[in-house]
């Protein structure tokens, strides 16, 4: 089991070279998670975007680098960049997509297209993975679905199963967050919970092990799930967190990033490549731990 961001990275590097285009490179972060990449050893990177941009940012950061990106130049247009990223993994070019200075809405635009785009019928999720001191726990979904249904909760828990396997986890512990261990008829996050539960006790969801509904701390503690008489599988041992809305997931999030300083990566699963949709405000160091993520569950 890969146990640390460190052991994500040294994981990659033994593995065969991927290539990650980012789609609207003109940020001074995106270009510096491709410069980081590229030192590390971990992935060759492509980039769309301004190539003025691209181009400066290089002579002045990393002059011995100037030469070894391939720059698409679309100019200022991000859907020109954002076609651009899809068009270069159809040809083969690229295996996974990096979210550079292009708004989320325009690339997922190009990604959704029932033409040209990288669908594959499956619902897409985001997957963020932190880092704590004793291991890596997955969260699910706190930046794509704003009120997954019972049925988009299954493939929320599969997309996140599936990135736990690419990190050597062969049987993930899954938690259904909600507020309580109870459950509530008018409370849908708790049946919705129960009812997973059930699913996964018959085999229906595989992979993993499933309970819920819990409370967080019920989900991270033995010493809390005790106190409450809860006796599971999962209580204390959590390492995959299934929040019940975007809201709780992005709050969850950003309290990870902020309060406790974790480091983080995110992958969008369920299209044909692995999509890195990076906030913003992202640093450098999450969007090239991002790219590891990416290849490991290319």
């Amino acid at each position: 089991m890969i146990k640390n961001f460190n052991e994500l990275v040294e994981a990659v590097r033994i593995r065969p070279t991927k290539t990650v285009v980012i789609a609207v490179a003109d940020t001074k972060t995106s270009v510096d998670a491709a410069i980081m990449a590229k030192r590390e050893n971990l992935a060759e990177c492509i980039m769309t975007g301004n190539k003025e941009f691209i181009d400066n940012y290089l002579q002045t950061r990393a002059k011995d680098l100037k030469n070894a990106f391939e720059i698409y130049d679309t100019g200022e247009s991000f859907t020109a960049g954002a076609e651009k990223a899809v068009e270069l993994v159809h040809e083969g070019k690229a295996q996974i997509i990096l979210k550079g200075k292009c708004d989320t809405s325009t690339l997922l635009k190009a990604i959704l297209n029932k033409e040209k785009g990288l669908r594959t019928g499956e619902t897409m999720s985001d997957v963020m993975v932190y880092e704590t001191p004793e291991k890596l726990v997955l969260m699910g979904d706190g930046g794509f679905l704003p009120l997954p249904d019972l049925k988009e909760k299954i493939s929320i828990i599969k997309n996140c199963t599936t990135v736990a396997h690419a990190l050597v986890n062969n049987l993930p512990k899954v938690a259904l967050l909600t507020h309580t261990e109870i459950v509530n008829p008018k409370i849908q996050s708790t049946v919705d919970a129960a009812i997973i539960s059930q699913m996964n006790e018959r085999k229906q969801i595989k992979g993993c092990i499933i309970d819920g509904p819990m409370a967080f701390d019920s989900a991270v503690s033995k010493e809390a799930a005790e106190h409450k008489g809860i006796r599971s599988e999962i209580a204390g041992a959590a390492d995959t967190m299934i929040v019940p809305n975007i809201e709780a997931g992005n709050i969850f999030g950003k309290a990870l990033t902020y309060y406790c300083h974790y480091r983080v990566a995110h992958v969008v699963m369920g299209a044909k490549v692995p999509i890195l949709i990076a906030s913003r405000v992202d640093s450098a160091e999450t969007k090239f731990l991002s790219m590891a993520l990416g290849i490991i569950c290319a």
